[in-house]
């Protein structure tokens, strides 16, 4: 168990690859206080910490927007953030800066979860961008970020944040998804840079290391654990990988509130043929009364205004 483990009470923000998406997805199924992922998908260290440490600073590059088919984007951004003016997309940017700015000033956890280390930069201006945007590869430069790279950008996001946060823990992680594209010689050695720029930062007594990438690879190491596509998880794959997390760093009451939710979710997911029938009326009555003991822990208030809703009141 962790020196100070992570309560239902812990305010967290995740940010990185789509194993970031899934990890917050994840925690606010359980009822965490989580923001997930805000800016998307973003896969390389130098753009996450950019992301975060641009927000605290409230600066837009200026120079990093482009137009494409009569819709505007922005390198540093996710594809997601798009409009048909400039100034929309800037208002759509200041507004996400402006929600990961307030929720950071109380978080108590920052989980970055990186995925490769292979990273573009616009030419032009000679910079690492998050996404190319569908723009001509001529523009770009593709080369490997080097480990002390990644550990510079990580110091000045960590300085700044610490003006605001400085009690702020991190746990890196490094996706447990291949990135074939770059063939699977190249993706080790991407995957190499990153695990090693995190062994680095884990020196940092404010910084830990979650092993998911480990986990798959070592631990799970079956293609049955993957998706169809042989490169992502398997929800079984990201359950096993979820529970490891829980297990180093929740407390036992916490772990236990957790299974008591989920055996009540998954018993609530389950359609009755009949509502009314005496056996569906024992269910919701012995679920209510589950869901009565863990209210003062969990806000569960929507799923037991699910269940009263079925009962029926006899006079």
């Amino acid at each position: 168990m962790p020196k100070q483990p992570i309560g239902l009470d812990h305010k967290i923000l995740t940010l990185g690859s789509c194993f970031a998406d899934q990890f917050g997805q994840w925690l606010t199924h359980n009822k965490f206080q989580v923001l997930g992922n805000p800016f998307g998908t973003t896969y390389n260290p130098v753009s996450i910490h950019n992301l975060l440490l641009d927000s605290l600073n409230e600066i837009i590059d200026s120079d990093l927007y482009v137009e494409r088919n009569g819709w505007w984007f922005h390198h540093a951004y996710h594809s997601q953030f798009s409009a048909t003016a400039k100034e929309e997309l800037t208002h759509t940017l200041l507004q996400k800066q402006r929600e990961v700015r307030a929720f950071l000033q109380q978080a108590d956890l920052l989980v970055l979860t990186y995925g490769t280390a292979w990273v573009y930069e616009l030419i032009s201006r000679n910079q690492v961008v998050a996404n190319c945007h569908k723009i001509p590869a001529a523009k770009f430069f593709k080369r490997l970020l080097t480990v002390s790279e990644i550990i510079e950008s990580f110091s000045k996001l960590i300085q700044r944040i610490k003006t605001i946060r400085p009690d702020l823990r991190v746990i890196t992680t490094v996706s447990p998804v291949r990135h074939s594209k770059d063939t699977f010689e190249l993706n080790t050695v991407s995957k190499s840079v990153l695990r090693l720029a995190c062994y680095t930062l884990q020196q940092n007594q404010t910084v830990d290391y979650f092993p998911a990438y480990e986990i798959m690879m070592d631990d799970l190491r079956d293609y049955r654990f993957y998706e169809r596509d042989m490169i992502h998880p398997t929800a079984e794959a990201r359950d096993y990988i979820n529970r490891k997390f829980s297990d180093q760093y929740f407390t036992p009451d916490t772990v236990t509130l957790i299974d008591t939710l989920n055996e009540i979710q998954r018993a609530l997911a389950h359609k009755p043929f009949q509502v009314t029938s005496h056996a569906h009326q024992t269910f919701l009555k012995d679920t209510l009364r589950k869901l009565e003991s863990i209210k003062q822990h969990l806000p569960v208030t929507a799923e037991i205004e699910h269940v009263r809703a079925q009962l029926i009141h006899h006079a």
